[in-house]
């Protein structure tokens, strides 16, 4: 039986060998075939599915959630509207994370404008003071 092993595959695919294991016990990939050695036998099916899988990660998609793209892209009955679906529900907690990222780098940046960032006792630094009592950081938070 022609195959790759599980070194040769990674490498193709530009990952650490372990981590087809991995991927394996989460069921993002198929168990491969055994030669009559025993040993696991890739084709090139399995790089292409390493490919996509890191390009969703790249994309921002959790291993859970690449697992269901995988099953659309297989599955019977499942149509671009589905992914389309998955795809917008990404992008609304994307766009999530980019407002709360937005609010910690205001709240920052009012803290470290209100430090003189002097030479004096921490006990009187308003970037602590904030963090212990809330203040500018809980806006941030929201």
């Amino acid at each position: 039986m022609d195959g790759m092993t599980r070194g040769e595959v990674a490498d193709k695919a530009g990952v650490n060998p372990e981590t087809l294991r991995y991927y394996e016990r989460k069921e993002l990939i198929p168990k491969p075939p055994r030669s009559d050695g025993g040993f696991r036998l890739y084709d090139e099916g399995y790089v292409d599915r390493l490919r996509f899988i890191q390009r969703a990660q790249e994309l921002g998609f959790t291993l859970a959630e690449i697992k269901g793209l995988l099953e659309l892209r297989v599955g019977e009955g499942a149509t671009c509207r589905d992914v389309k679906a998955q795809a917008e529900e990404k992008l609304d907690e994307v766009e999530t994370k980019i407002q709360d990222l937005k609010r910690i780098r205001e709240a920052l940046s009012t803290l470290a404008d209100a430090c003189a960032g002097g030479q004096g006792p921490t006990s009187d630094c308003p970037i602590l003071d904030a963090m212990e009592e809330g203040g500018a950081l809980d806006d941030a938070f929201l």
